[in-house]
């Protein structure tokens, strides 16, 4: 088949002119808009497409590891007595819950005071400065020898991550045509999720051991700052965002931006033998053309139709959502020790069951674009609260490893259909602030969330920490089933309206 033909190029002002008067300033600004996003919505599958989404998941994979070492550095961290796995009493400063409150603390600032700095600065500039933000604190952090001083660098570490999940997710949005933003949300989380087995396994083999007599733990924790070395890199290769452009009145750095997109794609599709999935797709004017140019928002617009309902739907979700996330992945090893494990072997089972977190995204990422999202929340939060009662059932080693194999899996499809889905939800000048607003909600669920998890622990076992968690995904499925708007194959501006 002969090569085919990249999109026709447009020119960068191409409004009528029939004698009529000359357009408003708005009404300019609103047809430069209508043709930018039609010209990214157009985009096909290309190599440049996919290196994009590659290249934000490379920084989402030192955010992942650092957040997922909260669960396997907590033996350690037991092991060096600078903390217990419970605290005598319910807020107790000595227990292992407070370093993982004083993470989801760091990520509730990040996500609520800071998540409008990607609104107002940028998503480039955002994403590689809170990278090299978390980077720097976790150093500190790995060296202090309090468990005050380590609490207080892992909050402070949390605000740069927090920042980070709410940047990725719009960028990766905003990039996308809206066939493609269920797969690259998927295929930037399989990325992400091979940080939790690499970081299983650096604590299986460090941290009952003391390297060059530093604690184990201190070596898993120092080895994720590897990252800020990959920040340049990352950054030049990424452009900025068309649609934040567009939102900042920034018309022709917009179009210059989609030019290069087009260019690139381009170079792909005369290099490559086309087929359907590399043909341009039409795109009708229509599809946009009632649709005003975005402007710059407010986030007191989360408080007002059409968005005041989505926000308090996202608000509910999410502050349960995370009871049944992190209950588990913050707890792993700590929850098998309860069942009477060893250390070391519930280390060793934590890595086999960490070895399936991209398996979960593996299977989202096929459907992830067919099926309606707030199905795949609904069905996969069903599916946490099942495997969750069978895990906490479990003596053998095979079924605790088996259940907690499928758990992972059910955990991190929610994760990428509601990474996805609540980004869908708010127009582009206020995207970045409504998800750190309502993701918010989730890191102060995950602050009580870790004394409630050592709570039942202590006095019920992990049969009552999981009963808890089956509760909260009751809430979730009717929160999504009930409330959630569908967003499968519509345009961002679409839904945002």
């Amino acid at each position: 088949m002969p090569p085919s033909s990249p999109p026709p190029p447009i020119p960068p002002n191409p409004l009528p002119h029939d004698g009529a008067p000359a357009a408003s300033h708005h009404d300019e600004a609103r047809h430069r808009a209508l043709l930018i996003r039609i010209r990214l919505e157009r985009l096909p599958a290309t190599r440049y497409i996919w290196s994009l989404v590659l290249l934000l998941s490379l920084g989402g994979w030192f955010e992942y590891y650092d957040l997922f070492f909260t669960a396997y550095v907590g033996p350690g961290l037991v092991r060096s007595g600078l903390f217990t796995s419970t605290a005598a009493a319910f807020f107790g400063f000595n227990g292992l819950a407070s370093f993982v409150a004083a993470t989801f603390a760091g990520l509730l600032v990040g996500t609520l005071l800071f998540g409008f700095a990607a609104d107002r600065f940028g998503r480039r500039l955002i994403f590689t400065s809170s990278l090299l933000w978390y980077t720097a604190a976790t150093v500190v952090m790995a060296f202090q020898h309090t468990a005050q001083g380590i609490v207080l660098w892992r909050m402070i570490a949390g605000v740069g991550i927090g920042v980070e999940l709410v940047t990725i997710d719009t960028y990766v949005t905003e990039l996308m045509p809206r066939e493609l933003r269920g797969r690259a949300i998927a295929l930037s989380q399989i990325v992400g999720f091979t940080a939790l087995p690499a970081v299983a396994l650096l604590s299986w083999w460090l941290v009952p051991q003391k390297p060059f007599g530093l604690d184990g733990w201190r070596w898993v924790v120092l080895a994720g700052s590897v990252g800020a070395i990959f920040v340049w890199f990352i950054r030049r290769g990424l452009p900025e965002s068309p649609r934040w452009l567009m939102a900042r009145g920034k018309f022709n750095e917009a179009e210059r931006v989609a030019a290069a997109m087009e260019a690139h794609v381009r170079q792909d599709i005369e290099r490559e033998e086309a087929d359907e999935s590399r043909k341009p797709r039409a795109t009708p004017a229509a599809l946009f053309a009632s649709r005003p140019a975005e402007t710059r928002g407010s986030l007191l617009e989360l408080a007002r139709p059409p968005y005041r309902k989505r926000t308090l739907m996202l608000m509910v979700f999410n502050f349960f959502q995370t009871i049944g996330y992190y209950g588990f992945a913050s707890w792993v090893p700590t929850l098998l020790i309860a069942t009477g494990i060893t250390t070391t072997s519930s280390l060793q089972y934590s890595f086999l069951i960490a070895l399936s977190a991209p398996l979960g995204p593996l299977l989202a990422y096929r459907v992830a674009d067919r099926i309606e999202r707030k199905w795949q929340i609904v069905s996969t939060a069903t599916c946490i609260a099942i495997f969750g009662v069978c895990f906490a059932r479990q003596r053998d080693p095979i079924w605790l490893i088996t259940c907690g194999v499928l758990l992972t899996c059910a955990n991190n499809c929610m994760s990428i259909a509601f990474h996805a889905y609540q980004a869908e939800l708010f127009p582009t000048r206020i995207r970045a602030q409504a998800v750190g607003f309502v993701y918010s909600w989730s890191r102060l669920s995950a602050i009580f969330t870790s004394f409630l998890i050592a709570f039942f622990l202590r006095h019920y076992g992990t049969r009552g920490v999981f009963a808890f968690i089956a509760a909260a995904m009751a809430v979730v499925v009717l929160a999504i089933g009930i409330f959630g708007p569908r967003t499968r194959g519509l345009a961002l501006e679409d839904i945002s309206h």
